[in-house]
C-alpha cells in the first residue's frame, strides 16, 4: 500500500481531538521552524500558505466532542496567523506584520483566480479531476467576501491592538499583549465574517440568535483556547531569533 494513504489510514485511527491537538503543535511548531530558517521573510511564507490551505481545509467537518453539530476545520492555520503578525509585530515592528496581512490576503486572491481560469478549461474526456476542483476551488461568492474581509479587518486589528497594549505597558507583559490582541481579534473575525455571511449577504438571512450563538461563539472558545496555547510559542520566538 502507498505511504500516504498508510498514514492517513493511521491519523484517520486517531482520536479527533488528539489528531487536533498534533496538528495545533505542528502548525505552532513550524513557524518557529520558518522563522529561524528564514526570518520575517519565512513568517510571510507561513502565512500565505496558512490562508491558501485554511480557505480549503474548511471545507471538511469532524465531530468534536464540545459541540453536538459538525465543526469545520481551518480553525487552527486561521488562527495561527495571529501569531505571525504578533512576532512581526513584537520583533520587526508594524510595518512588517501590516505587509504580511497583505501577502497573504493577495496570496489567496492568486489562488482563487488561478483555480477559477483552471476550471474554465474544457476537461479532456479522459479528466478525473475536474468535478473535484470545483467542488474545492469555486468559492460561493458571500462566503469568499466575507472571508476576506474578516481576514483583513481582524488582521488590522490585531496590529493596532497589539501595539497598543504594548505602549500602555511600556513593553512589559508579553503574555498579556499576545493573549489579548489574539482573543480580541478572533472575536471580531467571527462576528464581521458570521455577520456578512449568515446575514447581510445571505438572500436568506439567519435569525440574530443563531449568528451569535451558534457561529460567533461557536468556535470562539476553541480560538480562545488556541490563544493560550500560543503564548509559550511567542516567547520561544526570541530565542530562535537569538539563536541565528
Amino acid at each position: 500500500m502507498d505511504f500516504f494513504i498508510e498514514l492517513t489510514s493511521y491519523l484517520g485511527s486517531l482520536n479527533t481531538s488528539l489528531l487536533w491537538i498534533v496538528m495545533l503543535i505542528f502548525c505552532f511548531s513550524s513557524i518557529l521552524i520558518f522563522l529561524r530558517l528564514f526570518g520575517f521573510a519565512g513568517l510571510y511564507v507561513y502565512s500565505a500558505l496558512a490562508v491558501i490551505i485554511g480557505n480549503i481545509q474548511v471545507l471538511k467537518t469532524v465531530d468534536f466532542f464540545y459541540s453536538p453539530e459538525p465543526v469545520a476545520l481551518g480553525t487552527i492555520l486561521f488562527s495561527s496567523t495571529f501569531l505571525c503578525t504578533d512576532i512581526l509585530s513584537e520583533h520587526f515592528g508594524k510595518d512588517k506584520a501590516k505587509k504580511n496581512i497583505l501577502i497573504g490576503f493577495i496570496s489567496f486572491l492568486f489562488m482563487t483566480i488561478i483555480m477559477l481560469i483552471t476550471i474554465g478549461f474544457n476537461p479532456s474526456a479522459n479528466d478525473w479531476v475536474q468535478d473535484s476542483f470545483v467542488n474545492v476551488f469555486t468559492p460561493m461568492s458571500r462566503f469568499f467576501i466575507a472571508s476576506m474581509i474578516a481576514y483583513l479587518v481582524s488582521q488590522y486589528f490585531d496590529v493596532w491592538i497589539y501595539s497598543t497594549i504594548k505602549n500602555l505597558t511600556m513593553n512589559r507583559f508579553l503574555w498579556l499583549r499576545n493573549n489579548l490582541s489574539t482573543i480580541l481579534s478572533s472575536l471580531v473575525d467571527n462576528t464581521v465574517f458570521s455577520f456578512l455571511a449568515w446575514i447581510i449577504l445571505n438572500p436568506n438571512p439567519e435569525s440574530l440568535y443563531n449568528v451569535i450563538m451558534i457561529y460567533i461563539f461557536g468556535t470562539y472558545i476553541l480560538r480562545i483556547f488556541i490563544a493560550l496555547i500560543d503564548t509559550p510559542f511567542m516567547y520561544l520566538s526570541k530565542i530562535f531569533l537569538l539563536s541565528k
